[in-house]
């Protein structure tokens, strides 16, 4: 734990030596601001309720998890330093782990500059602060899910671009899959034991139990188990490069 945690903060410092990591936390909380007061037209409504601020997430994160997870394993090929990295006393898990934790604390500070919007609910009314607090943990949950995910894009190759662009392409399948204009396709032809399988991947499907104060094991495990599973993929692939 300890050599995770010392690339943790080397890589959560390498976040805010740039003005990158501020842009990126200002167009986070603009966005979710906009699109819940305004695009989602909170105060028409007349509820006080985040339904509406939590259902864009997936959205956003789709755009702005990948553009955080691409550099932490291309940039280290493109200039080199990944075999510096690899060289130190520290295994590729401990390497794997540390970026994808700073990764996500990154993620989960951005998400934290959002509560005044928890606060602003509650002055304008008294809406369910359980199901508010799971929404935020869920949504967290969802966010390291598309993380690991970039990350593994990140480590295939040396660009940043092409790992922004497969990672957000991945998590959009992820993403889209429970909805019937993927489901459709194979209604047609596949068993309905098929079509539940491919829709039990869908990211939003997932993601709105929770959002609904609903905490199903379920939905917990399959976006922990899939967090896992990326980034133990992502460990087969640095070793595979590490070894090449």
């Amino acid at each position: 734990m300890r050599h995770i945690w010392i690339i943790t903060k080397r890589e959560l410092a390498a976040y805010f030596s740039t003005p990158v990591a501020f842009v990126f936390i200002a167009i986070f909380v603009a966005l979710t601001g906009a699109l819940t007061f305004y695009i989602g037209r909170f105060f028409d409504l007349d509820q006080a309720t985040l339904d509406g601020f939590f259902g864009y997430h997936p959205w956003l994160y789709l755009l702005l998890v990948p553009a955080v997870s691409m550099r932490l394993w291309a940039e280290e090929r493109k200039s080199g330093t990944i075999e510096q990295l690899l060289t130190l006393p520290v295994t590729t898990t401990q390497a794997v782990l540390g970026k994808f934790l700073a990764a996500w604390l990154f993620c989960g500070i951005a998400l934290a500059l959002t509560t005044p919007m928890w606060v602003t609910v509650n002055i304008l009314g008294q809406p369910d602060n359980g199901a508010i607090a799971v929404g935020y943990f869920g949504s967290f949950l969802l966010a390291g899910s598309f993380l690991a995910i970039g990350i593994c894009m990140s480590a295939l190759t040396r660009n940043q671009i092409i790992a922004f662009i497969a990672g957000a392409i991945v998590c959009f399948l992820f993403t889209m899959s429970g909805l019937d204009l993927v489901l459709n396709v194979f209604r047609g032809w596949a068993p309905s034991s098929i079509v539940e399988t491919v829709a039990s991947f869908s990211f939003l499907l997932r993601f709105q139990s929770l959002t609904r104060g609903v905490i199903e094991l379920r939905d917990i495990v399959f976006l922990t188990s899939l967090t896992a599973f990326w980034l133990f993929a992502t460990v087969l692939f640095v070793d595979a490069k590490k070894a090449g």
